[in-house]
């Protein structure tokens, strides 16, 4: 049985090699370049230090997930948006990991005091991100046509979004 739970400094190794697969074969990022397991190390602590969750799905011991959510934006108005960003290890899409794994992500963001996610899915075609997040009430509000460029191709980002929590019906402060 799958749980989730906070990252750990010894899940950088397995978040790094899951990240690493879908750099060099996934569009679901634009990176080009897979980051060393330092790298990030130093973006986990970047999303903890800001309050958000970083968490991890694990199965028999091995990670086979991560999820985590970053500020939209720098700037202050932006403060209770949160953009969302979930992985899974290569093999295991199709079971309802992601889908878990997002639905806790967004109960820890709403502790976390974001208001709304915002999902900026990589590739126009990538049906498990969008579906995962449809599921899970995201509305999908744009679609940005060739907006990178991977694998020789130009591709989408579609844009979705949900409120969380009481979202936008009372003030935050």
């Amino acid at each position: 049985m799958p749980t989730i739970r906070p990252v750990s400094d010894d899940d950088m190794h397995a978040i790094a090699a899951i990240y690493t697969h879908h750099v060099l074969h996934g569009t679901g990022t634009f990176e080009t370049t897979p980051p060393s397991t330092e790298e990030m190390a130093g973006r986990r602590a970047d999303v903890l230090a800001k309050g958000l969750p970083y968490l991890v799905l694990e199965d028999a011991g091995e990670v086979q997930g991560f999820a985590y959510c970053n500020w939209f934006k720098p700037r202050p108005a932006y403060r209770f948006s949160a953009e969302d960003s979930v992985y899974l290890a290569p093999d295991t899409g199709g079971k309802g990991l992601g889908r878990i794994l997002l639905a806790e992500l967004m109960t820890q963001a709403e502790r976390a005091g974001v208001r709304k996610l915002i999902a900026v899915i990589g590739d126009s075609g990538n049906a498990g991100s969008i579906g995962v997040h449809r599921s899970l009430g995201f509305n999908q509000v744009g679609v940005l046509s060739a907006c990178g460029w991977k694998f020789g191709r130009w591709l989408d980002v579609v844009l979705m979004e949900k409120f969380i929590g009481v979202g936008n019906t009372s003030s935050p402060e």
